[in-house]
């Protein structure tokens, strides 16, 4: 069944293009725009980094006391246990009983931390032949849930695809009202229900219209209650068995948002969702925020999920896809030309 008019409006190429960008996960440049955005937003961790890293080198020799400095500035920096000591492991194997500067332990830390970053950069991919691509965003309240489906919407309706949000979190009259707002800055139709509706049936009729409007993309809030997660385990296992009712490989994404600000508190909140869902990607917001940032690091040597976008600040614009070697860079305070 075509779901999209015979003739094809003004630009219908351009649009093509970008619907074929977004089935290949790939997002709008603005690089350098970005890059400066990133490296200021990234500022708390790497000053954090980049100060313990110069305070530990002056003018000393790679020894066991300068590695153990080093490691204690890693964990506390929130980069984890295995993952400090992988970077001094690899930082003995190369540089040990050398003179060495700061600047140099921050190339291999960010090249290491670059090397282990890559296998999970991966930018969500949407295919709007499914028609609708559906994608559930979960996470607990306060982590940037509802802004960061805003972003996205305002992201993937630049590329040209028709998006549709759904207001999933049917317990807080303020998730469904920061939602409208998002729809009407965006241009994105929201689907959403009284307060207290159900859930389940809600994200049903959103596939519907969806379907109906031949949208390519709809996104889906959910509530996020940790306080009490035999309820929100049940409310997430209904919305999962009734949207497959009507759309059996639904959701095509789920996707867990975290705020970095929580540390290492982050490595639990995967934990619960991972068990309530099949989470298949992670967004991180609030890095601006923090000098926690390494906490990025830790989740993806631990947990391996796709990172799928990071958020640096309120507006649209600052929630990006993720690049590992730029982050990393970014996180060890070293500039390139991209940044000026």
């Amino acid at each position: 069944m075509d779901r999209h008019p015979r003739h094809a409006p003004k630009g219908a190429a351009d649009r093509s293009d970008r619907r074929a960008d977004a089935r290949r996960g790939g997002m709008s440049d603005e690089k350098k725009g970005w890059f400066r955005r990133l490296t200021q937003g990234l500022s708390r961790s790497s000053a954090k980094l980049t100060e313990g890293i110069s305070a530990i080198f002056t003018k000393r020799k790679l020894d066991d006391e300068v590695l153990e400095e080093l490691e204690e500035l890693l964990i506390a920096a929130d980069l984890g246990v295995k993952t400090s000591a992988d970077l001094i492991k690899h930082l003995r194997k190369t540089r040990f009983g050398k003179d060495v500067t700061d600047q140099e332990v921050r190339e291999v830390f960010a090249a290491e931390i670059a090397r282990i970053l890559e296998p999970v950069a991966k930018p969500l991919a949407i295919d709007p032949s499914r028609g609708p691509h559906v994608v559930l965003v979960v996470g607990v309240n306060g982590s940037g849930k509802t802004t960061t489906i805003g972003k996205l919407a305002q992201f993937y309706r630049e590329q040209g695809l028709k998006v549709m949000l759904a207001a999933g979190d049917t317990f807080r009259a303020a998730a469904v009202e920061q939602l409208r707002i998002w729809g009407d800055r965006t241009g994105c139709p929201v689907i959403h229900r009284p307060e207290g509706a159900d859930a389940a049936a809600l994200a049903y009729d959103a596939i519907a219209e969806a379907r109906a409007a031949g949208a390519d993309l709809l996104l889906i809030d959910t509530a996020g209650r940790l306080h009490n997660k035999a309820q929100l385990m049940d409310e997430l296992a209904k919305v999962l068995r009734v949207m497959q009712k009507i759309e059996p490989t639904a959701p095509h994404d789920t996707v867990l948002v975290l705020d970095a600000t929580v540390g290492q508190n982050a490595h639990s909140q995967v934990e619960v969702f991972r068990n309530l869902v099949k989470v298949s990607g992670l967004v991180l917001t609030k890095l601006d925020g923090t000098a926690k940032g390494g906490v990025l690091v830790a989740l993806a040597e631990k947990f391996g999920l796709p990172v799928h976008a990071i958020g640096v600040g309120e507006k649209a614009e600052d929630l990006r896809p993720f690049a590992a070697e730029k982050f990393a860079q970014s996180l060890l305070g070293i500039t390139t030309t991209e940044d000026a």
